[in-house]
């Protein structure tokens, strides 16, 4: 796992984007729980950190498509996938797993 920010670094109910080797990740907070997704929909790369999360999940911007946050998965477009990153807590540090 890498080590990509602090808790402190992404307020609660905020995003913040990341650059980790090469690709960008949003890290949201949500409660305290931290998740990693890419930072781009895969629709039509629409940027996600404009996005709206709500209920476990994050609409895009552009059309609202809806991704959840536990698996990627969009309701009304199953061929579609946000990927989604496994987040650990160590301390202040959020570490995220890239394959």
């Amino acid at each position: 796992m890498i080590t990509v920010a602090k808790i402190g670094e992404v307020p609660n109910f905020g995003k913040k984007v990341v650059s980790v080797a090469g690709r960008e990740i949003l890290l949201i907070n949500i409660k305290g729980t931290i998740h990693a997704c890419e930072n781009e929909c895969p629709h039509q790369g629409s940027p996600l950190n404009a996005a709206v999360v709500r209920d476990g999940t994050i609409s895009c911007p552009r059309h609202g498509y809806r991704f959840s946050l536990s698996d990627g998965a969009c309701g009304d477009y199953p061929d579609l996938t946000l990927r989604i990153f496994p987040v650990r807590l160590e301390g202040d540090d959020i570490l995220i797993e890239l394959d």
